[in-house]
């Protein structure tokens, strides 16, 4: 078990990206639940490989989703539909983890949804060199159907209960404490409980790390 300062933690990771051993760029994972901290994070890993002189590509599931006409067919609050029916893992799958894995040609797109316009998207494809690194965080990074996608895998933990209160802090100026409370009991957090019974996240991850209080971390590094 690792504990200590951010950047000790953010070394820890920037040493497991450089030990991967492959043949095409690095697809790395940050998963974990929602306002758990995987998007500053994955920010802040992508910023010490840049400084190690690493390609970085920085990606995110929110642009792999459905357009919203499309990803609510169960109701606004289903937690059903929050697993299965909001992202669009083929395309996720098929511009951006393929291209960058074994035998992929590295063309890839960064992203298929366009959050202004409410729309899919078809940016132009950028060709990555071979030795860059996907830092991509995101929900239910270790389905089954994606697992098998990434060099190495990072899970960022934190208690369910303590997501609502940085949720509620975080989307204040455009939701009220009510609204982001309910969309969390209703339908975010019984999706994540849903994706724990059925997945096991942290049982597929190389790392966790435990991000209640982000200034004092501890992660541990798993074998398979």
């Amino acid at each position: 078990m690792g504990q200590g300062t951010r950047d000790a933690l953010l070394g820890c990771l920037a040493e497991a990206v450089g030990s991967v051993a492959v043949a095409h760029p690095t697809r790395v994972a940050v998963d974990g639940p929602p306002a758990a901290g995987k998007t500053t994070l994955a920010d802040e890993l992508a910023v010490v490989l840049r400084a190690q002189g690493r390609d970085v590509i920085r990606a995110t599931i929110d642009d792999f989703l459905f357009p919203r006409a499309q990803r609510y067919p169960r109701g606004e609050y289903s937690a059903e539909g929050c697993y299965f029916d909001a992202h669009d893992r083929h395309a996720l799958k098929r511009v951006l983890l393929d291209p960058l894995g074994p035998g992929g040609d590295r063309r890839y797109r960064h992203a298929s949804y366009d959050h202004a316009a409410d729309t899919a998207l078809s940016p132009p494809a950028t060709t990555a060199p071979a030795d860059a690194v996907l830092v991509f965080d995101g929900v239910f990074l270790m389905r089954p159907d994606l697992v098998d996608r990434w060099d190495l895998r990072v899970f960022v933990s934190t208690a369910l209960d303590r997501t609502v209160d940085r949720a509620v802090i975080r989307e204040r100026r455009v939701s009220s404490r009510v609204e982001v409370e309910r969309r969390w009991r209703e339908r975010y957090l019984p999706a994540q409980q849903f994706y724990f019974a059925e997945v096991r996240p942290t049982e597929q991850a190389d790392i966790i790390v435990h991000n209640d209080e982000p200034l004092r971390p501890t992660w541990e590094t798993r074998t398979h």
